[in-house]
């Protein structure tokens, strides 16, 4: 069980390379003994962070505190860290027992010390009768297990982990990933880790930190990660979703899919827009419709070696993902009811696009590095405005030439009945987008606003 103190603090780190923020303002405490897991897509900064707390790079701002101390200038050799990477850095000279005994070779630890700490890390990784074995010629998985026991001879207090079993194949890596959970229950040592893989981070951790674009988006445990995502981001990586514009039409109860269903959630006020989750296994399938609470035709049935996943047309025009231990026919028409706790209310993060600009004239609009042409509004040139555009209003084209701005579709969200984009323009802005259309990520595009889609108000 991990301890309740605090072995590492990180305060406003920030780091950039060139123009690109690649860590924005993380502030993060680590509990000594615990399993943590730094998850999200490439290029979110999760390696980025562990080579900060390795002393491999240097951060802009902020800092990094071990135990009451600032080790932000500290060199790598000089922390209390060990470091596992992908690609194990072995050293093909050497056979399995100088591998592992290398650092305590450096410190001039007496032979018989060695010998004994080096027996007793081969038998924690299962590698005992290895010692004289060539490393070249050991699997991929035999190789990691001699990775982690050179990192942990050392008795490091905290092991940072960049995403090492990503070589291995899906067998090797799933009893991997039972090995490195209870080589941290013996250990007792903080664990520090880093993946893209959701499943591998809901196995392994004590706590989750989620992240995306430089910053955290969301910190909990594995089932507060699961069942209570803070936004649309989290809850779309995290597991399969369906994710649903709503209306909390009232404490406990939320409107949906076109019906207004009892929940759990409060405190959102009355006819508020929010974002609603139900995971495929929450919905249940009844085979009487008239018992139901909404029903639907089974569009697609595919089995999933556990479970059937269907995609249904509800009544009112939106599909929904389920996964049922059932199957049901393609073309059936179902019943289908939610338990009011698995629908999991979220705030929205926005309402409609809102852009920074100023006027250019009293029928022109500068913002996003372009002018855009609007209605009169009453305001003057040289007025500093917000500008206003409801999603559905912005026309994306495939002929990015023909846009007043370009941009790459950079995240896709479907909600049940359309997409909803995340556009990142030339400049870095983003964009969002309602659509039907089908885009994928990176797409180029064109953007064009409609002049009485831009709604004006002056800034205070």
């Amino acid at each position: 069980m991990a301890n309740t103190d605090s072995i590492i603090k990180i305060e406003h780190l920030t780091k950039s390379f060139g123009d690109k923020k690649v860590l924005d303002d993380i502030n993060l405490e680590i509990r000594r003994g615990e399993f943590i897991t730094f998850l999200g897509p490439s290029g979110c900064g999760k390696t980025t962070l562990l080579r900060l707390l390795a002393g491999f790079l240097r951060a802009d701002e902020g800092r990094i505190v071990m135990e009451g101390s600032d080790i932000s200038e500290l060199p790598p050799h000089k922390r209390l860290f060990n470091t596992v990477f992908q690609r194990y850095a072995l050293f093909p000279h050497l056979d399995v027992y100088d591998n592992v005994a290398f650092g305590l070779k450096l410190r001039k630890t007496p032979s018989d010390e060695i010998d004994k700490r080096v027996r007793k890390v081969l038998k924690m990784v299962s590698m005992t009768d290895y010692e004289d074995r060539d490393v070249n010629s050991l699997s991929g998985g035999q190789q990691q297990r001699v990775a982690i026991a050179r990192a942990i001879i050392n008795q490091p207090k905290v092991l940072l982990l960049d995403e090492p079993l990503a070589a291995l194949d899906l067998k090797m890596r799933k009893d991997m990933q039972m090995e490195l959970k209870e080589m941290h229950k013996t250990l007792g040592i903080t664990f520090i880790y880093v993946t893209h893989d959701q499943e591998e981070a809901l196995t392994l951790s004590d706590t989750i930190v989620v992240m995306n674009e430089g910053k955290i988006q969301q910190t909990g445990s594995p089932a507060d990660i699961y069942n209570e995502p803070i936004n649309s981001f989290v809850a779309d990586f995290i597991g399969e979703s369906n994710i649903l514009n709503g209306t909390m039409v009232k404490d406990c109860e939320v409107s949906f899919i076109g019906h207004t269903f009892e929940c759990v959630d409060k405190g959102f006020g009355e006819n508020v827009p929010v974002d609603v989750v139900v995971r495929p296994e929450d919905i249940y399938i009844i085979s009487q419709t008239e018992n139901a609470k909404f029903t639907g035709v089974v569009k697609s049935c595919t089995f999933k070696g556990v479970h059937y996943e269907m995609f249904i047309d509800t009544d009112k025009g939106f599909e929904m993902m389920i996964q049922d231990y059932n199957q049901f026919e393609v073309g059936s028409t179902v019943g289908m009811f939610i338990k009011p706790s698995d629908i999991h209310v979220m705030k929205k993060e926005r309402t409609c696009n809102t852009f920074a600009g100023v006027m250019t004239s009293p029928t022109s609009v500068r913002f996003l590095g372009a002018e855009f042409e609007c209605r009169e509004c009453g305001l003057k040139e040289g007025d500093e405005v917000s500008a206003r555009v409801d999603f559905d209003k912005i026309d994306l084209l495939d002929n990015k030439e023909d846009g007043t701005i370009t941009g790459e579709v950079n995240f896709i969200l479907y909600k049940g009945d359309h997409y909803h984009l995340t556009v990142v323009t030339d400049d870095g802005d983003k964009v969002f987008v309602d659509t039907n259309d089908i885009w994928d990520k990176c797409d180029l595009v064109g953007i064009n606003i409609a002049p009485e889609h831009i709604r004006i108000s002056k800034r205070v």
